[in-house]
């Protein structure tokens, strides 16, 4: 090397090197300077490769992060959209509840119309089917007549009802009952006691007893039919107010060309659906009833009312008795025997109806071979004064 030459410049990578002149220059030594530039080399070497992997590691995590915002965005979604779908569901269940509360308020009202209905309806029949069963033809006659307290009173029809209801018996199996035309013929034969019946080809023995009965109920029903009102029902329960139900049946009953007349009163109830009319004159409650079904029109809507006589009951003169019967006898230990029912009945009619056997003319007979029947004893209005 000419050390005498001008010095030269050694880079690498930012790094000078220079020779300087031994006379007053410090001079680096050329070997040393190798090898620190193979050291840097070296630290360079690692550094890219370093970058490489930083480059390499960068690359991972934004496609890891990538992945995770994808997998954030899908998860964000899917829970805005169960969020809906539980909105929607909780909406439709609120209003499917409110609908099936609203129904079964409805199904309630109806159920409760129904059974005040039936039981309205249940207690008319009950009482008109008491009536009619218990209460005989009569014959009637004029006795007297009475000053009215007041005109209304001619408008109105009046009945009294002298009752006595029926005493009911169990009458046990291979019994009978026996009654008598004449009292005397009963009392003989339960003094007498013990019976003895001929069959056909045997004998039974029977035992006469008096017949025990349970107490008794008499009263007097007083039934008063109303000739100034009548009775409305299956009113339709609209969502108007009362008043306005009120005048139209007001209305509907105020033309004459169906019967009607003047109105001095209406009384509704909604629960019931049910009205009472009381018109002004006399006669035009007698005209409506006749006509069982009204048309009724409301909101261009046809429906048909129900219409009945008003009827005031009350009793009177309630009693508890004591019911003896003394044209009566219980035959009691009848063996069982071959003969069918009606043959035995027969067989111990014909004995008790002998004169010679101490019997008499049987108005009634019953004889009960399997089993137990019920038996009804009603007041003996021959042998009351």
């Amino acid at each position: 090397m000419d050390l005498t030459s001008q010095p030269c410049s050694l880079k690498d990578d930012s790094i000078n090197l220079k020779v300087i002149e031994h006379s007053g220059t410090q001079i680096y030594d050329v070997d040393n300077l190798k090898e620190e530039l193979e050291k840097w080399k070296e630290r360079l070497g690692k550094a890219e490769k370093q970058k490489d992997e930083l480059l390499l590691l960068k690359l991972s995590a934004d496609k890891e992060r990538d992945q995770a915002q994808d997998e954030l965005k899908k998860l964000m979604d899917l829970e805005e959209e169960l969020y809906k779908e539980n909105m929607i569901k909780k909406e439709n269940q609120e209003r499917n509840l409110a609908v099936v509360k609203q129904q079964n308020i409805e199904l309630q009202k109806e159920i409760q119309k129904l059974k005040d209905d039936l039981a309205a309806k249940s207690s008319k029949l009950s009482q008109d089917f008491r009536i009619k069963r218990e209460i005989l033809k009569k014959k009637m006659k004029f006795t007297r007549m009475e000053n009215a307290e007041s005109d209304d009173t001619f408008l109105n029809t009046c009945c009294l009802f002298h009752i006595t209801a029926k005493i009911p018996f169990r009458l046990q199996q291979r019994q009978a009952l026996l009654t008598f035309e004449e009292e005397d013929v009963a009392q003989k034969l339960i003094r007498r006691g013990k019976h003895t019946v001929s069959l056909d080809n045997e004998k039974i023995e029977l035992k006469a007893v008096p017949v025990t009965l349970e107490t008794g109920v008499k009263f007097e029903l007083h039934v008063t039919i109303s000739g100034e009102k009548i009775n409305v029902s299956e009113v339709p329960d609209l969502p108007i107010p009362d008043e306005w139900i009120r005048d139209k049946i007001e209305l509907n009953f105020y033309k004459s060309k169906r019967g009607g007349g003047e109105v001095k009163d209406v009384r509704y109830d909604r629960r019931s659906r049910t009205a009472m009319i009381t018109f002004l004159k006399p006669g035009v409650a007698d005209n409506c009833v006749r006509r069982t079904k009204h048309p009724f029109y409301i909101n261009e809507k046809r429906f048909m009312l129900s219409v009945s006589p008003s009827i005031e009951k009350h009793l009177e003169k309630f009693q508890i008795f004591s019911g003896i019967s003394k044209r009566t006898i219980l035959l009691s230990g009848i063996q069982e025997v071959e003969e069918d029912e009606e043959s035995m009945q027969d067989m111990i009619e014909i004995h008790f109806q002998k004169p010679s056997n101490g019997g008499g003319e049987i108005e009634n007979i019953k004889y009960v071979a399997t089993g137990t029947k019920l038996a009804y004893f009603e007041e003996d209005t021959e042998n009351v004064s």
